[in-house]
């Protein structure tokens, strides 16, 4: 079950997904996480938080309208590949439409290249590197 939480409830799933609990929590507040409009969904199983993911309010470069980035998905790895991704991002897309936002994009790592392009998004930048992270490439959705 998708529902909208806190800040806070996102980081423990960061640091031990995206950050393979190198950092302390505080270190995965990412800048944006409290700007006015910014949320974060989680995907709860059985009453247990088990993927996250956030949205800030922020365009890409020329792009037109409305934007939002999609940041910091994560789900632990016993419940990796069974879709709960992809009803985060469905659930987040159904929202945005209704809130007038016209795309989304996010920097994918570039193992999730496939999961984003399954979802409907199109990569839009050549591949490049964040420091200590790795590949990653530009990605965008249209919402409307």
């Amino acid at each position: 079950m998708v529902k909208f939480i806190s800040g806070e409830d996102v980081l423990a799933i960061r640091n031990e997904v995206l950050r393979e609990g190198r950092l302390q929590l505080h270190e995965c507040v990412f800048p944006g996480d409290d700007l006015p409009g910014a949320f974060h969904l989680g995907y709860f199983r059985e009453e247990k938080l088990v993927g996250v993911v956030s949205f800030h309010p922020q365009i890409y470069k020329a792009y037109a309208g409305r934007g939002y980035q999609l940041r910091g998905m994560a789900t632990l790895p016993a419940y990796q590949g069974k879709g709960l991704g992809t009803q985060l991002v469905n659930f987040a897309t159904v929202y945005l439409k209704g809130q007038g936002v016209n795309y989304m994009w996010c920097n994918a790592r570039k193992v999730a290249v496939s999961f984003y392009q399954n979802s409907g998004f199109e990569v839009i930048s050549d591949e490049f590197q964040i420091a200590g992270i790795g590949p990653h490439y530009v990605m965008y959705l249209k919402i409307q």
